[in-house]
């Protein structure tokens, strides 16, 4: 993964990672969001690292930060803070911070973590684990954000491949 791509995968998860309220809809929205990549990077003696993720090559451990700032004077409500999972990276179960997130394999539907699909072998009908790595977002419910308060979501992949050209499917936020 280049730095292009890598670029192109913020500026994606960037657009996906977003909250309205309803007043915010007819005047201006009072949450920024400010989002960070960072390759994480393990010592001989486990501890951990960042380093610039402005490239990444297959087995590269990136982590997401979002953090959402309420600027505003009232509470937002009903924050949804979704973050997509760049194609060609694999979501490390368990890395996802705050606890409460919740996974999609299309961006639309979201279910608790881990996700399970049903599955019919040899006429019976059973759950079967979904790989993480075909996680294509994490979305958060944290409910109200405090006018002047901050709020941090982060989430690690596993770069899969170096072809990752494409940014990952849209995905948005909001308010539910």
């Amino acid at each position: 993964m280049n730095r292009s791509t890598v670029g192109r995968y913020l500026a994606a998860v960037c657009l996906g990672v977003f909250a309205v309220t309803a007043s915010a809809q007819q005047q201006r929205n009072p949450i920024e969001s400010r989002l960070e990549a960072r390759k994480v990077i393990t010592a001989a003696d486990g501890k951990e690292s960042f380093a610039a993720a402005d490239a990444a090559r297959p087995g590269d451990m990136i982590e997401y930060a979002a953090t959402y700032r309420n600027s505003g004077t009232a509470a937002v409500r009903n924050l949804e803070a979704t973050l997509p999972i760049p194609a060609d990276t694999e979501f490390i179960a368990g890395s996802a911070k705050p606890a409460g997130a919740r996974a999609s394999l299309d961006a639309r539907a979201f279910a608790d973590i881990p996700l399970v699909r049903k599955v019919v072998k040899d006429g019976k009908a059973f759950d079967e684990p979904v790989p993480a790595r075909e996680y294509r977002a994490l979305r958060w419910y944290p409910g109200e954000l405090a006018a002047n308060q901050a709020i941090t979501f982060t989430a690690r992949v596993r770069v899969l491949t170096e072809r990752g050209a494409t940014p990952p499917p849209e995905s948005k936020g909001g308010t539910r």
